[in-house]
């Protein structure tokens, strides 16, 4: 099985309690997601996430239709990081550490996401040719809609 990784740090003018105050709340996850992808979230979610917790959702996928996606939350250290993990979904493996730092005064979150592909060469073709290239879109897109965000004074 291959692992890919990716890798994003963005910095923001707002607090880290007020970025976690937002990124701590599941609801948020929706605002931060491409249209295009037509999240919905299935869970009943609580307003705060706490270790252990399940989130189901549906997103579409090219030539794949609607998927259902589980993760867990954990390894949560309230105020400055926490962990999404897949149990079900389109990955194989799917690891996606979220950490909030204050670096030099500055508010920091850098996000690492180690994942996987089914389908073994199939698997390696589809993300050279498009999985990769998504992922970097969907992480700009949240990295623009959270700048916009901290702009706002929203978070």
């Amino acid at each position: 099985m291959k692992i890919y990784q990716l890798r994003q740090r963005q910095e923001f003018n707002s607090s880290p309690e007020s970025l976690w105050e937002f990124i701590a709340t599941p609801r948020n996850l929706d605002r931060v997601t491409p249209p295009d992808m037509r999240f919905e979230i299935l869970s009943d979610l609580p307003p705060k996430m706490y270790s252990g917790q399940l989130v189901e959702y549906r997103i579409s996928l090219p030539f794949m239709g609607k998927q259902t996606w589980l993760t867990e939350l954990k390894h949560i250290e309230e105020g400055r990081s926490f962990v999404d993990e897949q149990r079900f979904g389109p990955y194989s493996f799917w690891y996606h550490r979220h950490e909030i730092r204050v670096e030099k005064g500055r508010t920091l979150m850098y996000d690492e996401v180690s994942y996987a592909l089914p389908f073994g060469i199939l698997g390696r073709i589809v993300h050279a040719l498009y999985v990769r290239k998504k992922l970097r879109s969907i992480f700009e897109y949240r990295r623009q809609i959270l700048s916009s965000l901290d702009n706002d004074k929203s978070i």
